[in-house]
């Protein structure tokens, strides 16, 4: 079986709420042996609560496997990364460095490999990946182009992301704010860098009266 080309797994990493819930469904999925697969990072620790969701993006050109000196690790044809396979890995770690997303991790105890496969056991029949079943803020997300387009009019998904001078394209989408460009880039490495801008908001202050029921709050 496969996972059909119609189904796609999108990212909306504004929406995570930082439940946790996807870490615990992700242990449940057969293909992981207990083990959790999905990470939940902190956007900027020190001054922020906001959390991300980390899962393998599927890269087209996958560096984990271009690294690995045993061959262990397969892009199948419907554009899935899969873990490290048991007999080939010797747990050199290559593919833990090398990937640009942050993704394997290696068990020293069992002396493999182990990544996101989409839940392959799951998604390859047409199934939801665990972590999508159960997000209650859709943060992740699986399903068709047309389904995330119709519930997120104000974002649009891109598969491209700029680290330097590499451009590298996933299977895996990110939900980014809605532009012009179809779809976007999204510059990585230049994104570590930003802070966002003061906002200035209308709030309604109590006791104000009719002539002046609003004031302007910088945050």
């Amino acid at each position: 079986m496969a996972v059909p080309g119609y189904l796609e797994f999108f990212i909306d990493p504004s929406r995570c709420i930082g439940c946790q819930s996807c870490v615990q469904a992700c242990s449940e999925c057969d293909t992981h042996h207990g083990e959790s697969m999905i990470h939940i990072e902190y956007a900027d620790r020190a001054a922020s609560t906001q959390t991300v969701p980390v899962v393998c993006m599927h890269c087209e050109q996958p560096t984990c496997a271009e690294v690995c000196p045993a061959d262990a690790i397969k892009r199948t044809a419907d554009g899935v990364v899969q873990s490290a396979r048991k007999p080939r890995c010797i747990a050199c770690g290559n593919c833990v460095l090398a990937c640009p997303f942050g993704v394997p991790e290696l068990f020293e105890n069992q002396q493999i490999m182990m990544k996101c496969d989409m839940c392959y056991d799951r998604s390859s029949v047409g199934k939801k990946p665990m972590c999508a079943t159960v997000c209650p803020s859709q943060a992740l997300f699986f399903g068709t182009r047309q389904e995330i387009l119709a519930i997120r009019p104000q974002s649009m998904p891109t598969n491209r992301f700029q680290f330097g001078n590499q451009t590298i394209t996933t299977r895996v989408n990110v939900m980014a704010p809605r532009t012009k460009a179809r779809p976007p880039l999204l510059d990585v490495t230049a994104a570590m860098d930003e802070r966002p801008k003061n906002r200035t908001i209308r709030l309604k202050v109590v006791g104000q009266g009719e002539l002046d029921p609003f004031a302007e709050v910088e945050i």
